[in-house]
């Protein structure tokens, strides 16, 4: 199961990380956007919509990468006083009756609404640059069989908690700039010191 675990979590932070990137494009085509409205009065067709679909797909593509890393909002002001064992069975049955049937229901529904898409080649209707559309529905599909395989890790995490009472934990593999900059200035006091 462990094996598992990490599998899952380290393909959620592939794919996470990678479409990470589009914020540094979302950036650069609003600062195009901007300036050429702005400065030179000719805004363009495409960019608002554009900025739309790479948001869209950041967003459903971070999903298994915030699950794996416990970023998902919850409600746990009682849930975290509780022993990782009655976490577990909590949450095991929570994704039994809710995350897994949405998710599929997801994966089902988003399968349908790509695929219509892609036969007759949709183009954004709010746009009139026309911007194709059909390739960021399929994008819903993806999401979600990412997000079904990072529920596995997860239950398999919940059946961990509740066999020996601990959480296996995903690696940390993001850190607050400041926590970096204390590490540091903690090494450059210790090597001082020594």
């Amino acid at each position: 199961m462990v094996s598992f675990i990490r599998f899952a979590d380290n393909l959620s932070a592939w794919f996470g990380k990678s479409f990470a990137w589009l914020i540094l494009l979302m950036s650069i085509g609003t600062g195009y956007e901007v300036f050429v409205r702005y400065v030179m009065n000719n805004p363009t067709a495409w960019a608002l919509d554009v900025s739309f679909i790479m948001y869209g797909t950041l967003f459903m593509m971070g999903g298994a990468y915030t699950l794996s890393r416990g970023g998902h909002v919850r409600g746990d002001f009682i849930y975290r006083l509780l022993q990782p064992k009655t976490q577990g069975k909590i949450d095991i049955v929570l994704y039994l009756v809710f995350f897994f049937p949405g998710v599929t229901a997801l994966i089902i529904s988003g399968w349908k609404y790509a695929a219509r898409s892609w036969q007759y080649g949709e183009v954004s209707v709010n746009s009139p640059a026309g911007v194709p559309i059909f390739q960021f529905k399929a994008i819903i599909v993806v999401a979600g069989i990412l997000l079904f395989i990072q529920g596995i890790a997860q239950v398999c995490r919940c059946i961990i908690a509740i066999k020996h009472n601990y959480w296996i934990e995903a690696d940390e593999d993001v850190f607050e700039t400041e926590d970096l900059l204390m590490q540091e200035a903690n090494k450059a006091e210790k090597d001082h010191i020594t």
